[in-house]
């Protein structure tokens, strides 16, 4: 997609997170970790990309690797996801574990609703994507 906007993601050394640019603009992040490191990179990533964002844009979060989310990764995501412009993004998010689920589901609920991403959580791959693919008038 040419009208993306730039993704401004490198690696960092202790930063359990690597960012992706989706084909449909969106972005692909893949967790191994939720220590303080990443959870600050995270923090900060995710504002930078909220700021200015007009559209729809759909994410996937691929929590896999991490069998336990920590009180402040959810604190933050929670504090993330109430940014008025996270109103503008589809979620997809893949657990592996019931623990990272329903931690998922805690930060849902935290969220407020008014400006809370549309999240749905999985726990396979190729179904996060079919559901991300959807057209927009198809997405609950």
């Amino acid at each position: 997609m040419s009208d993306s906007k730039p993704l401004n993601w490198s690696p960092k050394p202790g930063v359990g997170m690597t960012v992706t640019r989706r084909p449909d603009g969106g972005m692909n992040l893949v967790f191994t970790d939720t220590s303080e490191a990443t959870v600050q990179a995270w923090h900060d990533f995710a504002l930078e990309h909220l700021l200015g964002s007009d559209r729809l844009k759909r994410n996937l979060y691929d929590l896999r690797a991490v069998k336990n989310i920590s009180e402040k990764a959810v604190r933050t995501a929670v504090e993330v996801n109430s940014d008025p412009s996270a109103r503008n993004i589809r979620l997809a998010v893949v657990v592996g574990s019931a623990e990272a689920a329903k931690a998922v589901r805690d930060i849902a609920a935290l969220a407020l609703p008014e400006t809370s991403a549309a999240v749905k959580i999985f726990s396979d791959l190729g179904e996060a994507e079919a559901w991300l693919s959807r057209p927009l008038d198809q997405m609950p």
